[in-house]
């Protein structure tokens, strides 16, 4: 999984050129770090599919301003430079990842 941080999220997802998963977390936030071990899973099954990565908003908080990423965690698919789905704070759970994954795979 990729970590990513303002200088390449515009290289690594906008101008990617397949599908990119983008998982926003903060050091501080506890469902994100709650989640993160289904993530990696998730990014081990499906890597062959799309492209994980991860982006710290603590350090990166006017793009996650800009991707319009206001609570934690956000979980995102881009395609295209656009975000085509996301998942936000009680919406964010394995199961609800795995099914956006696969329905954009």
């Amino acid at each position: 999984m990729l970590e990513l941080d303002k200088e390449t999220f515009e290289a690594e997802v906008l101008n990617a050129d397949r599908t990119v998963f983008v998982d926003f977390y903060s050091d501080g936030c506890e469902p994100c770090k709650a989640l993160m071990p289904a993530i990696l899973a998730l990014a081990e099954k499906y890597g062959d599919k799309m492209k994980f990565t991860k982006i710290n908003t603590m350090k990166a908080r006017r793009l996650a301003i800009a991707q319009k990423v206001l609570g934690l965690p956000v979980t995102a698919i881009y395609k295209n430079g656009e975000k085509v789905v996301e998942l936000v704070k009680d919406d964010c759970t394995e199961a609800n990842i795995e099914k956006m994954i696969l329905d954009n795979a």
